[in-house]
């Protein structure tokens, strides 16, 4: 039995594909072994279609033309950036500027300090920090585009300001239910992160084979950030494709997966250990567990921008746990608290978000927000868990 693998590019049609070939003819491997897979012995062709196209030709079309027409293109993001938000955004920046294209990165607000070593990050204006500066480039902005949000209440502060400009937009995201305020959408909630989405639209493109190291790396982190570094959210076959066409573009997987989880401080362990210990409320008959964090604690520990990132994952190690809320004031509104949360096998968080804490997101992973103290937060939280106790217990 001979087994052959293929990988080509087709370039006019931007068809990348795996053929397998398999004879099934006699051979010293065993007469057995072939037997079993086609008896009748028979020479077979599998096509195993590798990435996804996203666009047809029309939105190719489309998107080229809004692309080639721009002289200065912004692109954001949703408000308190994750790794995926500022990934996609960075990736893109730097595709457009390779291209030749004057870019301007502009987010809401900061991002976790974790994600300062991203490339490109440095350059990155910060909405609710230069407002003034921000506000001028959005102006003078003739094309947006808007990644890892589907809604531009999502924008926060910025939305006034970007939806008042008449400039074309394009969406690209993967949240559930995207706003119709774009003229091309692409919207993919079945892709695990918005930087899977762009592998996806490289590819199609026929920019994979271009990429620079920074934006692959850039589209790698933000894929590990949006699945907990590939533990979840990530049983697709294809994203592991993604991965591969990054890796022949020269990332250092292995140092981003340390850039991005092994760069605690002292003060942050000491607050996981504090949140683990003393604030961790274990509700046993309904496998779920809630920590909250107010305003005082983090200062007493001295806590940074990003510090309590990936707190939320932490109760979901104790066995049969299948949800784990984590309530967090806001540092910079008063009474409000934001939720953020998690959930194993088939939990729906997004459902749980929407109807009690203003938020949606995907099935695992989900946020919001209440406009309220921390008490009347957490008595919110319980109220949801018992609605929700027949999916829990």
């Amino acid at each position: 039995m001979y087994t052959i693998l293929v990988s080509f590019f087709i370039p006019n049609r931007y068809l990348l594909c795996k053929i397998t070939l398999l004879f099934l003819n006699k051979t010293r491997v065993g007469d057995k072994f072939c037997d079993s897979v086609c008896p009748s012995r028979k020479k077979v062709l599998i096509l195993f279609p590798i990435m996804e196209s996203l666009l047809n030709e029309n939105q190719i079309e489309q998107l080229r033309q809004l692309v080639s027409q721009s002289q200065h293109t912004v692109v954001c993001c949703h408000v308190n950036p994750d790794g995926d938000a500022v990934g996609s955004v960075l990736a893109i920046v730097h595709c457009l500027r390779r291209l030749g294209h004057e870019t301007t990165a502009i987010v809401p607000t900061p991002f976790p300090d974790f994600l300062d070593w991203m490339p490109g990050a440095d350059d990155i204006v910060v909405y609710s920090k230069q407002v003034e500066e921000a506000k001028l480039l959005i102006e003078k902005a003739d094309l947006f585009v808007v990644a890892d949000l589907n809604d531009p209440s999502r924008l926060a502060d910025m939305q006034e300001c970007v939806m008042g400009n008449p400039a074309p937009k394009i969406l690209i995201d993967h949240h559930l239910d995207p706003f119709d305020f774009c003229q091309l959408n692409v919207s993919h909630p079945e892709l695990c992160a918005t930087c899977e989405i762009l592998c996806h639209l490289f590819w199609q493109l026929g920019e994979m084979d271009k990429l620079t190291p920074e934006e692959a790396t850039c589209l790698y982190a933000g894929m590990m950030c949006d699945t907990g570094g590939f533990t979840y959210a990530s049983n697709r076959p294809v994203i592991y494709e993604c991965i591969s066409l990054l890796l022949s573009r020269g990332i250092d997987k292995d140092k981003i997966y340390r850039n991005v989880f092994w760069t605690s401080t002292p003060n942050r362990l000491k607050l996981m250990g504090y949140m683990l210990f003393v604030k961790m409320k274990v509700l046993r008959k309904m496998n779920t567990c809630i920590m909250t964090l107010t305003n005082e604690e983090r200062y007493r520990f001295g806590s940074k921008n990003g510090d309590t990132e990936g707190f939320v994952n932490l109760p979901l190690q104790i066995m049969g746990m299948r949800l784990s809320i984590f309530l967090n004031e806001d540092t910079e509104h008063p009474e409000v608290v934001r939720v953020s949360l998690r959930s194993v096998d088939d939990f729906p968080c997004n459902e749980m978000a929407a109807q009690f804490f203003n938020g949606g997101g995907h099935k695992n992973a989900s946020g919001g927000r209440l406009q309220c103290t921390m008490e009347e937060a957490v008595r919110v939280a319980q109220k949801a868990i018992q609605a929700y106790s027949a999916l829990l217990k």
